[in-house]
């Protein structure tokens, strides 16, 4: 890793359009942790973690992410609701406002790299208007060392500017916050919003682009570990399902926890330098890793702390989504480098907040197509204004806003890898059992972990299974250190006909959902729906 103190070499802004600015280059995270502090932007928590608040903008912006259509994108893209157009002058008369903006201010710096294959490797440049920002880039993103640094030539820049605020009927954006992709310029703009988190995704969704179309490599919105057999398993699901805290464990070591790619040599690459994981409700006892990681050189945001610094962990009153992030090596038991080999366990995590998906089922490779292009999970009731029950949340290839290009391209590549990998696929309901959100009770950690470890263990090859009737997956009977009774989720509710009706409802959304699909998608993949 670099350290700032001996890092002698100077940088300029000046071709990026920003003049006079005081440049911090690759200030190390106690420097960037002292600064914050001394300029009241944030606190020092008891446990000698960096705490922020983000602003007005605690988690992404999807309505405000935009892609410039040109000849890169313009036939490749899919552009719809979630990959929203945006025009080349428009963007560039948007660059130079915000070159103006910062320039004349103190700013932070940071080179970095994105992607742990060498061969994917992008060199990358983060401009930030603010110390924790960068910080968070340290963070998140391949540290490089010394001798990399003095050769270290940037293929992609990031602009982030927090404080400046776009004009919407002058600029075309939808409000005062952005961030936009530019692809020919190899750019991309992030304004009007201190969360972190743009950072990183507007990186991941570059390279959902680069890495399909010119590597042949499929990008996962992803967890990702190794056993000690050296086989890897993948994790996928949305926030709040579980990723970064099953792949977290002591007895397996991490690749990473949020985004990976799976490359056409059958190896398994983290495209992050570290953990962005969620810690509402972080306990010690159930996830000791991420608990332990926060310390000196942690970034925690929007949580709150007493006078003692000490952090409230059950505390939703900012967010829900309360983060911290640091370093991958503040895990103990991590892959170095962050490479797998030998992909053969994939789970597929949902949170059904309506208790009607099994908590383990056996997934065939058309029901893991239909499945991952569905992307399913719900979201349950307090976690947004206005959600008073459980609703459905559906996001293709559990990563819909971060995927440019059509879903189907990223399920076909897919399924091709899990044939010629051979990999078992399993869906993991990591939510509601006895009952929805509200009468049922969240599907204990220690069983799933349980069930996790059986089924890499392979200890359920040879269980006998049963059929769900209505969404035809395969469930086992039994599981070693998981009471039967809870494997058929009809078992656990005290109503079988409540059960019968909710499981209808829920497949009748699955179905809807994905009508627009259908026209893209085999007879085989539309096989693997409910009945």
């Amino acid at each position: 890793m670099e350290n700032a103190h001996k890092v002698a070499k100077t940088i300029s802004l000046e071709l990026l359009g920003i003049e006079n600015a005081k440049i911090n280059y690759q200030s190390d995270p106690a420097e960037l942790h002292k600064i914050t502090v001394a300029e009241k932007l944030g606190q020092t928590s008891s446990s000698g973690a960096l705490a922020i608040n983000t602003g007005e903008f605690t988690g992404r912006s999807p309505k405000d992410r935009f892609i410039v259509m040109d000849e890169i994108t313009k036939d490749r893209v899919w552009w719809g609701k979630v990959n929203l157009p945006f025009d080349p002058d428009k963007f560039e008369s948007l660059r130079q406002k915000m070159t103006s903006y910062l320039s004349g201010k103190t700013l932070y710096v940071r080179d970095c790299f994105a992607c742990a294959e060498k061969e994917y490797q992008k060199p990358l440049r983060v401009v930030a208007e603010l110390p924790w920002s960068s910080m968070f880039v340290y963070n998140m993103f391949i540290r490089p060392t010394e001798e990399e640094l003095f050769s270290f030539i940037p293929e992609w820049t990031v602009l982030n500017a927090p404080g400046f605020l776009a004009d919407p009927e002058i600029d075309g954006t939808r409000q005062s916050n952005f961030a936009i992709l530019n692809f020919t310029k190899k750019m991309i703009l992030v304004g009007g919003t201190g969360y972190t988190g743009e950072i990183k995704k507007g990186m991941f969704s570059t390279l959902n682009f680069l890495l399909p179309v010119y590597h042949n490599t499929l990008p996962m919105h992803c967890s990702a570990n190794v056993g000690t057999d050296g086989q890897t398993a993948i994790f996928f699901g949305l926030s709040g399902t579980g990723k970064t805290t099953l792949s977290a464990v002591p007895e397996r070591k991490l690749i990473g926890d949020d985004e990976h790619g799976w490359t056409a040599k059958d190896s398994v690459f983290s495209m992050e330098g570290g953990c962005y994981a969620k810690v509402i409700n972080l306990t010690e006892e159930n996830e000791p890793d991420i608990f332990r990681a926060i310390r000196p050189g942690a970034l925690l945001e929007n949580v709150t702390m007493n006078a003692k610094g000490e952090v409230d962990f059950t505390d939703s009153s900012i967010t829900q989504n309360t983060r911290v992030s640091y370093p991958i090596d503040f895990i103990n038991n991590i892959q170095v480098p962050s490479i797998g080999y030998n992909p053969k366990h994939i789970f597929f995590l949902t949170a059904d907040a309506f208790g009607v998906l099994p908590p383990i089922s056996r997934l065939n490779p058309n029901q893991a197509a239909y499945h991952f292009i569905s992307g399913y999970t719900a979201k349950v009731a307090g976690t947004e204004l206005g959600v008073d029950e459980p609703v459905p949340n559906f996001s293709a290839c559990f990563g819909a806003p971060f995927m440019p290009l059509h879903p189907t391209k990223y399920a076909e590549m897919l399924s091709q890898k899990m044939h010629d990998s051979k990999v078992s696929v399993w869906l993991i309901n990591t939510g509601w059992t006895g009952g929805p959100y509200g009468t049922g009770s969240r599907m204990k950690l220690k069983y799933t972990r349980a069930m996790i470890n059986a089924a890499l263990e392979h200890q359920l090859d040879h269980e006998a299974y049963q059929t769900h009737p209505i969404f035809n997956l395969e469930m086992p009977l039994n599981c070693p250190g998981v009471p039967s009774e809870i494997l058929n989720p009809k078992n656990t509710w005290d109503d079988s006909e409540a059960y019968d009706a909710k499981a209808h409802y829920l497949a009748k959304i699955f179905k809807e959902n994905f009508q627009q699909f259908e026209s893209f998608a085999s007879q085989e993949i539309l096989s693997g729906g409910p009945r």
